[in-house]
This record gives C-alpha cells, sequence and structure tokens, in this order.
C-alpha cells in the first residue's frame, strides 16, 4: 500500500494568510492542489518507526541465518548405520526353505556393535527379518521373541538367553529351530558351543518333546540329519555335506548331516556320500554328480591343502571342451573344508592339472566360499 504525504494544516493556514493580506478580499484567488507524492510503505517519515521496522529486519535476518546454519549441519551430519550404504555386514542366517530344512542365507544387515544378538533377532518371525526375507524361506523363531546374548569369549561360549516366546513353537520345527541358533551363532570365530537360557534360566530339555538336553550345543551335533541308513550307531560317525535345494527355479546349497560307518578315510568317506547324493528321506534335494565318479588315489592333506584325483567322470562334456560344473566344486569345497584340518583343495582329473569349470577359469585350489547362499544387495 501506498500513503500519501500531503501539507500539514499550519502550512495551509499560513499560505491562506498570506494570499489574503496581498490580493484583497475582492480579488478571487486560486491555488494549485498540493502536490501529492506517493512512497513505498518500507521509506520512513518516523525515526521511531524506522528504528522498530530495522529491529525487525535484523530479527527475519538473524532467522535466516539460523536456518541456513541448520540446514549446512543437517548436510554435514553423519548418517545413521541404517542409512549409510557402506556401514553394512553380511551374516549366515540359518532359515526355514519351503520343506522345512534349515538353510544358510547370507542377508546383509545394518552394522552394529552387538552381531551376535543381531544375528538371533534376525531370526525371529516378524521381526526385521521380514524386510529382506528371501522367497520362499520362512523365520525360525516365534514372533515376539526377544534375545539377550553373552559372549564367554575365553570359553569360546555364547550364551543366549531367550524371552518365554521362544517356547511357542510348532513342534515339528524344535530340533531345525535349536540347529538354526546353534549354526547362527557357530559362524563367528570365537564361538564353539552354545548354551540356551529361558528368563535366565538354562533348558535341561527341549521345551515340547521333553528331550533331555546334554551338555551345550554345537556344530557336532549335526543338521539336518540323516540318519535313514544307519545300521550301527556305535561304530559310526556324523560327517556333513552340501546338496543344493530349489525354489522357483533358484538354487542354493544346503547342509546335511548323515550318520556313516566309520572308514580309515574320512575324507574319502565325505566324497563318496557327496557322489551317492541325497536319500531318499531328502528327495527334495538334488545333486549334479553322478554315480559314475569316483577317486582315483586316496586324498592327501599337506600344510592344509587336500589333493583329490578324480576319474574323467567329474567332468561335462560340450563338444571337445570338458569342464566341472560349479555346483560340484561349491559342494566339494563347502563338504570338505567343515573339517579344520582342511584350508584349500586341489582337483584332478586323471592325475592332470588342466581343469576348468563351466566359466572357463582354471580351477588350481578352490577354498571355501566366503558367503554360502549370498542374497543380492
Amino acid at each position: 500500500m501506498r500513503k500519501l504525504i500531503g501539507i500539514s494544516a499550519p502550512l495551509i493556514v499560513t499560505l491562506t494568510l498570506a494570499v489574503g493580506c496581498s490580493t484583497g478580499a475582492d480579488e478571487p484567488v486560486s491555488l494549485d492542489d498540493p502536490e501529492i507524492t506517493y512512497t513505498n510503505e518500507t521509506e520512513e517519515t518516523d525515526p521511531s518507526l524506522s528504528e522498530a521496522d530495522e529491529e525487525g529486519s535484523e530479527e527475519e535476518k538473524g532467522a535466516e541465518e539460523n536456518k541456513n546454519t541448520d540446514e549446512d549441519e543437517d548436510a554435514d551430519a553423519e548418517p545413521t548405520p541404517d542409512q549409510d550404504p557402506e556401514a553394512q555386514n553380511l551374516r549366515q542366517l540359518y532359515l526355514f526353505d519351503s520343506n522345512g530344512m534349515v538353510v544358510p542365507q547370507t542377508i546383509e544387515l545394518p552394522k552394529t556393535d552387538s552381531t551376535m544378538k543381531q544375528s538371533l533377532e534376525y531370526l525371529v518371525a516378524d521381526g526385521p527379518l521380514q524386510d529382506v526375507l528371501p522367497s520362499g524361506f520362512r523365520a525360525v523363531l516365534p514372533a515376539g521373541t526377544t534375545v539377550d546374548v553373552n559372549h564367554l569369549k575365553e570359553d569360546k561360549i555364547a550364551v543366549a538367553n531367550f524371552s518365554n516366546e521362544f517356547e511357542e513353537y510348532n513342534v515339528a520345527d524344535e530340533k531345525g529351530m535349536f540347529e538354526a541358533v546353534t549354526w547362527t551363532l557357530t559362524q563367528f570365530d570365537d564361538v564353539d558351543e552354545v548354551k540356551i537360557e529361558v528368563n535366565g534360566v538354562e533348558l535341561e530339555q527341549l521345551p515340547m518333546s521333553e528331550t533331555p538336553i546334554v551338555g551345550n550345543f554345537s556344530r557336532e551335533d549335526g543338521i539336518n540329519l540323516d540318519y535313514s541308513n544307519v545300521v550301527d550307531f556305535t561304530n559310526s560317525q556324523d560327517v556333513t555335506v552340501y546338496f543344493l535345494g530349489s525354489h522357483e527355479n533358484e538354487t542354493y546349497y544346503v547342509p546335511v548331516t548323515r550318520r556313516v560307518a566309520d572308514e580309515d578315510n574320512e575324507i574319502a568317506t565325505v566324497v563318496n556320500e557327496l557322489i551317492d547324493g541325497p536319500s531318499l528321506q531328502m528327495r527334495t534335494l538334488l545333486t549334479e554328480m553322478n554315480d559314475d565318479m569316483m577317486l582315483l588315489n586316496d586324498p592327501e592333506i599337506k600344510d592344509g591343502e587336500l589333493v583329490l584325483d578324480f576319474n574323467e567322470a567329474i567332468q561335462t562334456m560340450v563338444g571337445d571342451q570338458s569342464y566341472i560344473e560349479q555346483s560340484i566344486i561349491e559342494s566339494i569345497a563347502l563338504s570338505l573344508t567343515e573339517r579344520n584340518d582342511v584350508e584349500k583343495i586341489s582337483i584332478l582329473v586323471n592325475g592332470k592339472e588342466n581343469v576348468f569349470s563351466e566359466s572357463g577359469e582354471a580351477v588350481e585350489t578352490i577354498q571355501r566360499p566366503a558367503h554360502i547362499n549370498k542374497n543380492p544387495l
């Protein structure tokens, strides 16, 4: 809005008197309209108004500066662990697949100082796992379960203390649930055994089946147990081998613990179990190995390196090219590196080292894959 600034009343009176004196009463007087000056509202004529507006202007300026400062601080602020794309860690979570098998899935989790506790929290139904749950898999712990983990580092024992909800599971899931907790925690280098408590009280038996618990849980107890061909438990031993599971044309590795007869060469036993393939009890599992495969020599370990010499049946022929299926290589690596004395493996065919994978790369020495069943990030 614009203000009109006119001539003040005293000035008008003075002009009238002056005119009257100079012209006399009988002469008509003609006066021009007073000049009108327009000014913007921000132009001041009153010093007091000017001071007040300056104060307001300073306040507005200060507010704007504070706003800019806040924006700069927000821009410079460190991202939270959930926001920082580099602040992530890969963990093996043992979950149920669609057939009820316990399967490791390598999943990217937010970084935390409580890695063991976090790993178990991601096993809980309707928990944070739901946002990253692979297709065809489900959580192993009942919804609402909470957990704390006490790590007895010197003893290499992880004590998992669960809430009451832990015991509200389906009896068919019982063994698998305890296996999943055990194998999830023993992925950490400084954990060999797991003790399970509910509300601070150590379990003495499995809650549903009431099977007595003897000692702590460990990987020596096995996973996805297959005792279908056991005749003599006394003269037998457990070995864990890896076969293939599948869901919607996607394959993944499944660990299976079998009870097998004691043999002089345990490594040869593991290889032969892989060649035999899944049992009828595990008929949902697959393998790309075949019955014609065989070891030509007894396996040897030297300085952590295992040498396996196969016949040509381990290879797939395409024209005049031969290669070993990647799933065969990885099943061998996963199964044999379950042993602490095997760090790497060399595969020979008819005693020769000139062996290739299906990608065309030379197979020199293989090691345990860093991540099992890694999900896309």
